[in-house]
């Protein structure tokens, strides 16, 4: 295993900080201001070209089971119900077993998909559409429809903790952009225009070791200056085992910098609270940290988010 001493802590961005970085990823991303933002990177072409990450033909799931349990990250777990009778007589005859589910997308457990709607930010959407877009009844633009048709392309698991030498990253720390191009040298893989990229804290292991805690408050994420990095390579989706942004906050006066600049500046799809630990294991022993991913948001036409279960096919 590649082992990395553990960086320095990056700066706090002050809120001068935070809007030139904003500013410059907006300008380098103008390509992808379109309703399917940086999605317009998976051509037909790179697409064909990520069917050729497949070679054993081995499927594994990105994604967490959907919790019916609250926790101390997951106050308002989703809510299974089964609608059939439990006393109805079922000895003869056909029946059917029914059931209903209702969950909050936005959550910080359940693996989801946010939209290009999802982030307000100074009174608009990404690409300047007015915030008024949504409604009580939904999003009228930008929604997870965009995603109706799959979004199919070449994958590629960068796993800082790995890089590291530890089982996770602690709450609070922050994944550079000197840890994704050092993870890239370890790993032998390059991430390049197109690419989804996925990237590994250990949120999840730690979760399964030493139990739930209040992710809301602290978690290991991304600094805001390793959005250069995904800048730089054009990715057109970016997700993660954590909520991608570190808390606290390592920005003044923005909560959630990374959703920030990754929504609204570059018009990236994010993937929150997956799960990678069927994954990395897989990626490692084969040698080889890209594969076919398949990622199918559920079609629902006016949602700010979705319930995703992304497949890596390698």
């Amino acid at each position: 295993m590649a082992t990395r001493a553990r960086p320095a802590k990056p700066p706090r961005l002050t809120a001068v900080e935070f809007d030139v970085l904003y500013r410059r990823l907006l300008s380098r991303a103008a390509w992808a201001s379109g309703d399917r933002g940086a999605l317009d990177a998976l051509t037909p072409a790179r697409v064909l070209a990520a069917t050729r990450e497949v070679r054993t033909g081995r499927t594994v799931t990105l994604a967490a089971p959907v919790e019916t349990l609250p926790g101390p990250d997951n106050p308002e777990p989703a809510r299974h119900r089964m609608s059939g009778q439990p006393e109805e007589d079922v000895s003869g005859g056909l029946h059917f077993a029914r059931d209903s589910f209702a969950m909050n997308v936005h959550g910080d457990a359940d693996s989801h998909i946010d939209a290009l709607c999802h982030v307000i930010y100074d009174g608009t959407l990404h690409g300047g559409v007015a915030a008024s877009s949504v409604t009580a009844d939904g999003a009228t633009v930008l929604s997870i429809e965009a995603a109706r048709d799959g979004i199919v392309g070449r994958g590629v698991l960068l796993d800082i903790p790995r890089l590291r030498g530890v089982r996770w990253l602690e709450p609070g720390d922050h994944v550079t952009a000197d840890d994704l191009t050092a993870a890239e040298t370890a790993q032998r893989v390059h991430v390049t225009e197109g690419d989804l990229l996925f990237v590994r804290v250990g949120h999840r292991r730690r979760r399964a070791e030493l139990g739930a805690w209040h992710a809301a408050r602290e978690r290991a994420g991304l600094h805001p200056s390793a959005l250069e990095f995904l800048a730089d390579r054009r990715v057109a989706v970016l997700g993660g085992d954590g909520n991608n942004d570190t808390a606290p906050s390592s920005t003044e006066g923005v909560d959630f910098p990374v959703h920030v600049l990754a929504i609204h500046a570059m018009g990236l799809h994010l993937l929150d609270y997956l799960q990678f630990e069927g994954l990395a294991p897989v990626c490692a022993a084969e040698g080889r940290w890209s594969f076919l991913c398949v990622i199918a948001p559920l079609r629902l036409p006016d949602a700010t988010g979705s319930p995703v279960n992304p497949i890596a096919v390698l």
